[in-house]
């Protein structure tokens, strides 16, 4: 009976750690290749806003994050840098800066959705028509699947 549990017991942690490594690996493997540096460096020229993606934020860890710069075009907008690969990312803008999950949930029906991020090591992403990205403040990259937050940076 004690070897049935222990097979039991050791054949579902390794289901579940499979499963889990395939949700975080899934999304590297299928990515599409990033913008070449040269295109992502051309399209933040005509910024109007810039702001800078750290790790320190209360809703960041090992597993959501990202680092880098985001420049804000009226009509794209820019991250040049890496983000912690993840399931379903999805970009959108906000009115008040928020570094946390509990902190975006509340003003996630207020939010703009921009769009979905497809890559990890820079991404460039068109504004949708008639979306003014100077009635917002903050860009904030969010995890649609699972409802966490990953980074966010205030760029007004």
């Amino acid at each position: 009976m004690k070897r049935v549990l222990l097979a039991i017991t050791t054949h579902s942690a390794a289901l579940v750690t499979g499963f889990a490594l395939g949700i975080y690996l899934l999304p590297i493997l299928t990515a599409p290749d990033a913008p070449d540096a040269a295109i992502l460096e051309e399209s933040a020229r005509d910024a109007l806003f810039t702001t800078d993606l750290t790790r320190d934020l209360r809703g960041s860890d090992l597993l959501h994050w990202g680092e880098g710069r985001i420049s804000v075009t009226p009509t794209r907008i820019v991250h040049e840098g890496a983000l912690a690969p993840g399931p379903d990312y999805k970009l959108y803008l906000t009115n008040r800066f928020v570094e946390h999950e509990d902190e975006f949930n509340p003003l996630k029906a207020e939010a703009a959705l921009i769009g979905d991020i497809k890559t990890f090591d820079g991404f460039l992403i068109d504004v949708p028509a008639g979306i003014d990205v100077g009635a917002y403040s903050t860009v904030v990259i969010w995890c649609e699947s699972f409802g966490e937050f990953i980074t966010a940076g205030q760029y007004q």
